[in-house]
């Protein structure tokens, strides 16, 4: 998929997701002048993300 396409699926920023291939975070592919991204590696990138904790009473204070 393309960067554009990558940072839909991801509900990302084009800069975040360049910053992600400059770190060696996602891996990239260049055909032509394009820059491409595998389905597989952008959900491997993004399973790899930390995750945010619930902050305590969370569920206490949703009701």
């Amino acid at each position: 998929m393309t960067v554009a396409e990558a940072c839909a699926a991801a509900r990302i920023g084009r800069t975040a997701l360049y910053e992600a291939i400059k770190n060696g975070d996602l891996v990239a592919a260049k055909f032509g002048r394009k820059t491409l991204i595998r389905a597989e590696d952008l959900r491997r990138w993004l399973e790899s993300l930390p995750t945010i904790a619930p902050a305590q009473g969370a569920a206490r204070d949703a009701r």
